[in-house]
């Protein structure tokens, strides 16, 4: 090894003090994260962020429509289907089983996990980021991964009040989703899932292709009243 490498490496072992590091140490920092620096773009006010969100979504190919409330949503999904000229066949995720889908007696529902041969997922997001308009997913029995990836559109739900800022935000949501036993302990969800966009690939002559990975449309409904 030559000095100056290992003048290098001397130096970086110094800084990371690993000697001087202990589980405990580890542990508080899992349990109470520093602060990331956020950008201007993600500290807008309440009654900014949303216009920041759809406008990021539309930046990046999203198509963005809005509800009063969650009973709005399967008259929404059809209008949209319809102007798209899209199957009417649906899989849902159970979380939204209950949006009154009945008001809509064309519509084909399914719940539960995507298929293969599913034209149109319908899932709930968890959180939203203005700062990018991207959306935010949570795994778990009543949100299926597969529904948010397998068909190639994709029409996401998600609460006015679930779209935040920054990342920073929407991570403190998540790290209190599930308690573990013992205080101020949590258990994350499974998956984790940022989308921004449809599924998007510019890796053959640095054409941009949709839907190379996953769906090739995005639709997201903002509900004011999620209920």
């Amino acid at each position: 090894m030559t000095d100056a490498r290992a003048q290098i490496l001397g130096r970086l072992k110094t800084a990371l003090d690993r000697d001087n590091r202990s589980p405990d140490a580890a542990r508080a920092r899992l349990e109470t994260p520093p602060e990331n620096l956020v950008p201007a773009r993600g500290q807008a006010s309440d009654a900014d962020r949303i216009g920041r969100f759809t406008e990021e979504a539309t930046r990046v190919e999203a198509t963005v429509s809005r509800i009063a409330t969650l009973a709005d949503l399967p008259a929404t999904v059809a209008e949209y289907l319809a102007g798209h000229n899209l199957p009417k066949q649906l899989r849902i995720t159970p979380s939204l089983a209950g949006a009154g889908w009945e008001a809509q007696p064309l519509l084909d529902i399914s719940s539960g996990r995507a298929a293969g041969l599913d034209a149109v997922g319908v899932g709930r997001a968890f959180g939203g980021v203005a700062e990018t308009g991207t959306l935010v997913f949570v795994s778990g029995p009543d949100n299926p991964t597969t529904v948010n990836f397998l068909p190639p559109t994709h029409i996401a739900v998600i609460a006015a009040s679930d779209i935040a800022g920054s990342y920073e935000a929407v991570w403190r949501r998540v790290r209190t989703l599930a308690p573990a036993p013992g205080p101020g302990k949590t258990q994350l969800p499974r998956t984790v899932n940022w989308i921004t966009g449809p599924s998007r690939t510019a890796d053959i002559e640095q054409t941009l292709l949709l839907g190379a990975h996953g769906p090739q449309r995005l639709h997201i409904v903002i509900v004011d009243d999620a209920g």
